[in-house]
This record gives structure tokens, sequence and C-alpha cells, in this order.
């Protein structure tokens, strides 16, 4: 698995020991994890799983009308490098 898959895998994880269920999607460019938040988080459970997906390279909430919550987060895969990045040389 890609470190970003790891590092996602460990945000699950964390997020799920918090009583937050969430999914793992490996992407091409990244992975992702959603869990569904209910409406009774308290703050200090809030302030928790802030402190998880920081970790992450971008996350948020989707909130609906209807009052469903998904938290997500997302780790970009590391970009390959090469010899070549600028194009060829000019002499």
């Amino acid at each position: 698995m890609p470190a970003s898959g790891v590092s996602a895998a460990a945000i699950a994880a964390r997020l799920s020991d918090l009583g937050l269920p969430a999914r793992m999607e490996e992407h091409d460019r990244y992975a992702s994890v959603q869990a569904e938040v209910p409406e009774s988080l308290s703050n200090d459970l809030w302030r928790e799983v802030l402190e998880v997906v920081a970790e992450a390279d971008r996350f948020g909430l989707l909130a609906t009308s209807l009052n469903d919550r998904t938290l997500w987060a997302v780790v970009s895969k590391a970009v390959p490098t090469t010899g070549d990045v600028g194009g060829p040389s000019h002499q």
C-alpha cells in the first residue's frame, strides 16, 4: 500500500476508535476517508476528530439540509520526480 494509503488507513482507524466508523478508498492521485458525523458529537470529541483529520492534506465537512454530515479527508499520493523536470537542457 502506498504511503498515502497507510496514512489514510491510520486516519480511518483513529476516527473509528473515536466512534465514527470510517471508510477509506484508494484513487489514482489520492486516498480518501469518509465518516458520518452524528449531531450529538460533543465539543471535546470534535476537537479530537479535528486533530485526527488535520494529519490529512485536505479535509472538510459536507452538510446537507437533511442534517446529514459527512466528514472527509484526503491524503495525496507523492508525485514522481524525474531528472528531467525542466525539459531538455539548452547548452
